[in-house]
C-alpha cells in the first residue's frame, strides 16, 4: 500500500509518496499555497491519482515531546484533508525533519537560497522515511 507523508507550512507544503510496497519514497512535490482548503484539495487529488491508501502529516512537537505551538491549527489542517481526501490523517512527530533536511540539501551542494524550492519535499521524505520504519518494526 501506498503511503503519502505531508509536511504542511503556511506557504509551501511538502508531500512524498512511497512506492506501492509501502517501503521506499517514490515521489515528491511541492505545493505552492497559502488557503488550507485549496493546499488540502490538491493533496487529495495526489493521493487519488498515486492511488495512496495510508496518510501521515508531520505534527510539530517540542524537544520535551510537548505539543508546539502550532498544534491546534495542525489538527484542524489534518480534519480537512481526511475529509477530502476520504483517508484518516495519522499525526507523526516532526521534530528536526525541516533542520536535517536543509542540512541534506546544503551536503549536496545546494545553495541556501534554493533550498526554499526543495526543503519541504526533502521534510516530506524525512517523515515518510520515519513512519516506514516504524511501521516495518511495528507491523
Amino acid at each position: 500500500m501506498r503511503v503519502m507523508a505531508i509536511d504542511y507550512g503556511d506557504a509551501r507544503t511538502g508531500v512524498a509518496v512511497s512506492d506501492a510496497a509501502g517501503l521506499l519514497t517514490g515521489y515528491t512535490a511541492v505545493i505552492q499555497g497559502r488557503q488550507a482548503e485549496r493546499v488540502a484539495e490538491e493533496i487529495a487529488k495526489i493521493a487519488a491519482e498515486r492511488q495512496v491508501g495510508e496518510l501521515v502529516m508531520g505534527f510539530p512537537r517540542n524537544m520535551d515531546g510537548t505539543e508546539g505551538p502550532r498544534a491546534e491549527l495542525y489538527r484542524s489542517f489534518a480534519a480537512l484533508v481526511e475529509e477530502k481526501a476520504g483517508l484518516p490523517v495519522r499525526l507523526w512527530d516532526e521534530r528536526r525533519t525541516t533542520i536535517e533536511a536543509h542540512q541534506i540539501l546544503h551536503a549536496s551542494g545546494k545553495r541556501m537560497k534554493a533550498h526554499k524550492k526543495t526543503v519541504d519535499a526533502v521534510a516530506a521524505s524525512l517523515i515518510l522515511e520515519g513512519y516506514l520504519a516504524f511501521r516495518a518494526r511495528n507491523p
